[in-house]
């Protein structure tokens, strides 16, 4: 099965849910969690389905993406961790020109996931916006066939900052930035009201 047949929708996908992401992040942060665990195992299945018939291609995808969303379900706990570690790194990325040491990359990550767990709300905020704004992104580029948008959905991230190199990709970077900003503004705005009297019911 071609891989512009998953591409597609999976391209879709990237654009919708990182626009809900950007915009209203924190407040669907569970459901979130699930969705970008659907995508994961959808990209990771259709790295491995080459060879297969259509109808079992496509119902590989499926249960892959399932697979992940049921896996990120039952870890969501962690996702908070793990966006703090995800922005640490980005962060370091924008430092550093070229590939930073293994060992600080490791450090950085550690130190991203302990003051995301202190900052809880400040962070998914943070993370849901410049994430939801790089899925995004990224998936409107895959709708008009960029190759380096279509790599990413073919489970390829080295193409596009920040885990390539700055130089050539300005207008994406800065693209990327003012969309998560906004995106920063609205749900900092907005206060996240839903999530905390669930946040509450399990205090008490």
């Amino acid at each position: 099965m071609s891989s512009l047949s998953i591409q597609l929708p999976v391209a879709i996908i990237l654009l919708g849910g990182g626009l809900i992401a950007t915009f209203s992040g924190y407040r669907l942060f569970r459901a979130l969690l699930v969705l970008y665990g659907f995508i994961g195992g959808v990209v990771i299945a259709s790295l491995l389905i080459d060879g297969l018939e259509t109808w079992m291609a496509i119902g590989a995808t499926f249960v892959g993406g399932l697979l992940g969303a049921a896996l990120v379900r039952i870890v969501w706990v962690a996702g908070v961790a793990l966006i703090g570690a995800s922005l640490a790194v980005f962060a370091l990325h924008l430092i550093i020109d070229g590939d930073p040491n293994v060992w600080l990359v490791v450090a950085t990550s550690i130190g991203g996931a302990v003051v995301s767990v202190k900052g809880r709300q400040h962070v998914l905020i943070a993370g849901t916006a410049f994430g939801g704004s790089w899925t995004a992104i990224v998936g409107g580029m895959a709708l008009f066939q960029q190759p380096a948008a279509l790599a990413v959905t073919a489970g390829d991230l080295s193409q596009l900052f920040p885990m390539a190199p700055l130089a050539g990709q300005m207008v994406f970077a800065v693209a990327w930035l003012a969309v998560g900003a906004l995106g920063l503004i609205v749900q900092s705005k907005g206060g996240g009201g839903p999530v905390r009297p669930h946040a509450q019911k399990h205090q008490k």
